[in-house]
C-alpha cells in the first residue's frame, strides 16, 4: 500500500486488549526510515478464544516468526504446518490460519518493494501462498528465532527484528524505478489510475511491464490495482463512513452492489459482516468457525 497512509510511529506503540475474543498484549512500530519497504512490525502475544483468523488481501507481504505453540493454515495454499515461521505471498484472496489458545509472534509486514529486497527473488513465485520461512532462509530462520525468543519485551523484540531487515535491505537490491513509478501510481489513485498511461509514461511496453511487474510486485498491474482499491474501502469503513454507497463511491467502484461482490470474492464475506468481526489491528477479521469448542 501506498506510504503514508498513517503518520509513521516515533517508537514502539504497545496495547492491552480485554475482549470477548481473547486478552492479549499487541505492539506495533512503523519507523519512519524504513517507510519505503516496511509498512509495520508488529508484535501480539497471549489468550485467545476465537482460534480461527481470517487474513484479508491487502497489497502487503508478511514474514511471521512465530515464537509460541503450531500455527496451522487451514483454508489457503501452501505450507499448512507454520509452527517456526512463515512467509505470507501477497493474497488475491482470504486464508484462515488457526491459532494456539496461547500464542506468541513477531512479524514484519512488507510493501512489495521490500519484500522483493529482502527475499532477492521473484515475488510471483510466493503469490498467495504460504512458504516455510527454512524453507526461503535456510539456518538464519533459527538463528533469527532464537534472537528474538530471548527478549524480554514485546518493543525489544520488534527492534531486533527491525535491526534484522535493516541490515538485509542495506546490502539488497531496489526496485526497477519504472516499476515502482507504476505501483506508486497505483496506490496514490487508490487503484484508480490508467495502467496503460502509467506503463506510457515509466517507458514500458504491456509485455515488459506484465514480466517486470509480476516479478518485483508478485502479481499484475490489474490485479495489484483491485486489492488496493479493496483495501481502501476498508479504510473507509473503518473511517466510520456513513453508508455503504459512500464507502463504493469513495473507493472508486461502480456502484454499492460492484462492491459487495469484490468484498465476497476476496474476503468471503460482505462488507457489513466483515466490518463487525475485524480485530483491532484491521488486517485480519474473526472467523466464525473459530470459537473455542466450536
Amino acid at each position: 500500500m501506498a506510504s503514508g497512509s498513517k503518520r509513521p510511529e516515533e517508537g514502539p506503540i504497545t496495547t492491552h486488549h480485554d475482549a470477548p475474543y481473547g486478552r492479549f498484549t499487541e505492539c506495533s512500530w512503523r519507523p519512519a526510515g524504513l517507510a519505503p519497504w516496511v509498512e509495520a512490525f508488529w508484535y501480539s502475544e497471549g489468550l485467545l478464544t476465537n482460534l480461527r483468523e481470517r487474513l484479508l488481501p491487502n497489497g502487503s507481504l508478511e514474514l511471521v516468526l512465530n515464537l509460541g505453540a503450531q500455527i496451522r493454515m487451514v483454508e489457503g495454499v501452501g505450507a499448512e504446518d507454520l509452527s517456526g515461521g512463515a512467509f505470507s505471498g501477497m493474497l488475491l484472496r482470504a486464508a484462515v490460519l488457526e491459532q494456539p489458545p496461547v500464542h506468541r509472534v513477531v512479524a514484519v509486514r512488507l510493501r512489495p518493494a521490500g519484500a522483493y529486497a529482502l527475499l532477492g527473488m521473484p515475488l510471483v513465485e510466493v503469490l498467495g501462498q504460504f512458504v516455510r520461512l527454512e524453507d526461503l532462509l535456510g539456518r538464519v530462520t533459527s538463528e533469527l528465532l532464537e534472537r528474538c525468543a530471548v527478549t524480554r519485551s514485546p518493543e525489544a523484540c520488534l527492534r531486533v527484528l527491525a535491526r534484522w531487515v535493516s541490515e538485509r535491505l542495506v546490502r539488497a537490491a531496489g526496485f526497477d524505478p519504472a516499476i515502482a513509478f507504476v505501483a506508486s501510481g497505483i496506490e496514490r489513485s487508490g487503484g484508480e489510475a490508467a495502467i496503460a498511461g502509467l506503463a506510457e509514461r515509466a517507458g514500458l511496453s504491456k509485455g515488459r511491464l506484465a514480466t517486470l511487474f509480476r516479478d518485483q510486485v508478485g502479481t499484475t498491474p490489474k490485479r495489484y490495482a483491485r486489492v488496493v482499491r479493496f483495501r481502501r474501502a476498508l479504510d473507509l469503513l473503518d473511517a466510520g463512513a456513513p453508508s455503504l454507497a459512500e464507502v463504493a463511491l469513495g473507493a472508486g467502484y461502480y456502484d454499492q452492489p460492484h462492491m459487495n461482490a469484490d468484498f465476497r470474492e476476496l474476503s468471503g464475506m460482505s462488507p457489513r459482516v466483515l466490518v463487525t468481526s475485524r480485530y483491532p489491528s484491521g488486517t485480519s477479521v474473526l472467523d466464525p468457525s473459530g470459537a473455542e469448542g466450536g
